[in-house]
């Protein structure tokens, strides 16, 4: 902290000394409850003291070491999309249900629907294997900046120094297990070499029905209170000297040197609390300009896509337990982000997020010439940017979130004109069989109908591929159009496909040129490709390099302040405590729920708040174990920690580093934190993890889980 040249003299009077004492406390005061920031660990010793003053009992070295074992080696980055922790030295992990939620399902059928009833192994025989799911420790985390940036001074082409500087950093690994990766920080005023080790073994081990689950479903996402049972567990596997193995019946438990002690004492209000993960993207220092375009064109575009998308699929999944198990996963990566958007818009415009940030733009400015001149610059890239952007959001929408049928058809483009063709025809009939297992036509086709008006409405008509345009004028409605495409296309049918896969090589290069899907797709897809993408980045390059000078501007002025680096999917932790909020007028968040509110919420006949026969027996009993308090079991709680998604499966952390919870959500006016972080509002959810245990235990009768962790208890 630096302080005005008056406050260090030596010699000041009384009013001075007054004046000193009230100046910092006032400043404590904010910092102190202000939680804010995703840290790296590499750098906790910059703000290890302000963590130990609000009740941290552990050291920076004992959360991040690269010379001792540390908190970081129990956490996990689980599937690249979500976080994990290690509970126990034999490799078994705790996740968010919904970050297992594509596994639980490839594993269930109409006959063993774990989706439904839930899955435990009761041995470690029964635990079952997820090809393709991974675990990921982090080894280690260093500065490389002045490495990446060497040669750089006054010469032109300096990304492709600053790549090929990467590619001899990155290449200087010679540990076969371990992964080296330069990752970009501060827009690039900022390098970091991250050395990673993946596992390749993860076994499914236990997961709660999905009413327990899930509980709540879309009516309760992003909602508080929150009374959702959301984890599942897992177990690392290596081989017999410990290593990262591809899948093998010969592989053991990985005996991990750092597993997370669970504290099942209880927690209380204002506790201090950790959040340690891998949150996935944060935009904390956008432009005004760049917010305000986010908030009027790319918002509404998205919502109105996935709002569409969404109305068929909850049709269908209502009618049958079939189509719920093949639309679950589906449903579920639509809808998040859907309601997520819808909260951020709400709670940008509310808190007047543009203006906020207009203000901070003018101070920074303040007469000086070449600030306003480096902020101009980035409004007229950004201005330039937008429609790329925008076409870039819904090409996304359409592609990996729309009509299933588009990418399908594409995938077939992969097995032809390379060798091994017939190896990749026997790997692609293992694929098209488990497609065809979760598709429903009629349920694609209006999903096909409903998007691609939007896309063609939201879309600037320069930037639309020419083949669509053409093709969609040939009927007189879009609808017309998609009917013709489904019933002429060969890729609607499981049979139809099957007679490709037993056609020659020639014979497939035919039928994808001459397939109206398969054609449709590969236009737009080459379209993008070619007329969008390219300039898309090349602004977005610009822009990034505008945003370098912008932020390094402001990080020199304001030198004072500590800043953090935007998440980029790498490990950080945040800090904060546990407590309720008052987000509007007349709304209190009291900051933990009880099973009781579970049994308020059953009683109300919704069918988001349906629960197991068993859970309400439960209820009844009391029977809470040890896992109880005050006659009640604790269910979920709310924190001030700044998280965001990737922090999914996160463990919540007390003062001693031991196990509280495991965070999965934020309250619906939190959503704008990836943007906005207001420390007034913005909360985490997260599960108890006396309800995890007791779920385990008393409810799944699988103790044995519970007997490989370290409970402690004050």
């Amino acid at each position: 902290m630096r302080f005005p040249n008056y406050i260090r003299l030596k010699n000041f009077d009384m009013n001075n000394k007054i004046f000193f004492i009230i100046f910092f406390l006032t400043f404590k005061f904010s910092y102190l409850f202000s939680h804010e920031g995703m840290w790296i660990p590499s750098l906790l010793k910059i703000i290890e003291g302000d963590m130990q003053s609000n009740g941290l009992e552990l050291t920076a070295e004992d959360i991040y070491s690269i010379n001792k074992s540390s908190l970081k080696d129990a956490i996990v980055h689980f599937g690249g999309g979500c976080t994990a922790e290690v509970v126990s030295n034999q490799g078994l992990i705790l996740t968010n249900h919904h970050c297992g939620y594509s596994q639980i399902q490839q594993h269930s059928s109409l006959e063993n629907n774990y989706l439904k009833e839930g899955f435990w192994a009761m041995s470690k025989s029964e635990e079952l294997q997820n090809p393709g799911l991974t675990a990921t420790f982090i080894v280690s985390i260093e500065d490389v900046t002045s490495q990446v940036l060497m040669g750089i001074e006054n010469k032109d082409h300096q990304d492709e120094i600053i790549r090929n500087n990467i590619e001899i950093i990155q290449n200087n690994q010679s540990n076969p297990y371990y992964k080296s990766v330069v990752k970009p920080f501060y827009y690039g005023n900022k390098y970091y070499l991250i050395t990673s080790k993946t596992y390749k073994d993860v076994r499914l081990v236990g997961a709660p029905p999905s009413a327990m689950g899930k509980f709540g479903g879309d009516t309760d996402n992003w909602v508080w209170p929150r009374h959702t049972c959301d984890f599942s567990v897992f177990r690392i596997y290596a081989d017999k000297n410990n290593k990262p193995s591809e899948i093998s019946e010969n592989n053991i438990p990985y005996k991990a040197p750092v597993s997370l002690k669970v504290n099942i004492s209880g927690i209380k209000e204002n506790d201090f609390t950790m959040v340690f993960g891998f949150p996935g993207k944060t935009q904390q220092y956008l432009s005004s300009n760049a917010v305000n375009n986010y908030l009027e064109k790319i918002l509404p575009a998205r919502i109105e896509m996935r709002k569409n998308s969404l109305k068929h699929i909850d049709a269908a999944m209502d009618l049958n337990d079939l189509n719920h198990l093949k639309y679950a996963s589906k449903q579920s990566r639509i809808s998040n982000a859907y309601k997520k958007w819808i909260g951020q818009d709400l709670g940008l415009r509310k808190k007047e997020a543009v203006k906020r940030k207009k203000l901070k733009e003018e101070k920074w400015m303040s007469d000086n010439l070449e600030n306003v001149q480096l902020l101009n610059k980035i409004f007229e890239i950004e201005n330039k940017k937008i429609e790329y952007q925008l076409a870039y959001s819904l090409f996304i929408e359409l592609w990996y979130y729309g009509p299933e049928i588009i990418r399908f058809s594409n995938g077939f483009t992969q097995i032809t004109g390379n060798d091994d063709f017939e190896a990749k025809i026997n790997k692609k009939r293992i694929s098209v069989k488990n497609y065809f297992k979760n598709y429903d036509r009629n349920v694609d086709m209006n999903v096909f109908k409903s998007l691609l008006p939007i896309y063609l409405e939201h879309i600037d008509g320069n930037l639309a591929s020419p083949y669509l345009n053409q093709q969609v004028k040939k009927f007189s409605n879009v609808s017309k159009f998609v009917e013709d495409l489904f019933i002429k296309s060969k890729f609607s049918s499981l049979k139809l496909v099957e007679k490709i896969l037993n056609s020659s090589e020639k014979r497939i290069v035919k039928i994808l040129s001459k397939d109206p899907i398969a054609k449709f797709s590969n236009e737009i897809y080459y379209h993008f490709r070619q007329e969008i993408l390219p300039i898309y980045r090349n602004l977005e390059k610009q822009h990034n390099f505008l945003m370098k000078k912008y932020l390094k501007s402001i990080m020199e002025t304001n030198s004072d302040e500590t800043f953090f680096a935007d998440a980029n999917s790498t490990i950080r932790l945040t800090y904060g405590k546990i407590e309720g909020s008052k987000p509007r007028d007349g709304i209190n968040y009291n900051w933990f729920t009880t099973i009781d509110g579970i049994i308020e919420k059953y009683n109300t006949g919704a069918s988001d708040f349906e629960i197991p026969e068993k859970l309400n027996a439960l209820y009844e009993e009391k029977n809470y174990g040890k896992y109880g308090s005050n006659g009640t079991l604790n269910i979920c709680f709310l924190g001030s920690n700044h998280t965001t998604g990737g922090n999914s499966g996160s463990p919540a952390l007390d003062s001693e580093g031991r196990l509280i919870g495991i965070n999965f959500d934020r309250t619906w006016e939190s959503t704008m934190s990836d943007i906005l972080f207001d420390e007034n509002i913005c909360r985490n959810i997260m599960v108890d993890i006396r309800y995890v245990l007791w779920v385990i235990d008393i409810y799944a009768g699988a103790g044995h889980l519970v007997d490989e962790m370290t409970l402690v208890q004050k």
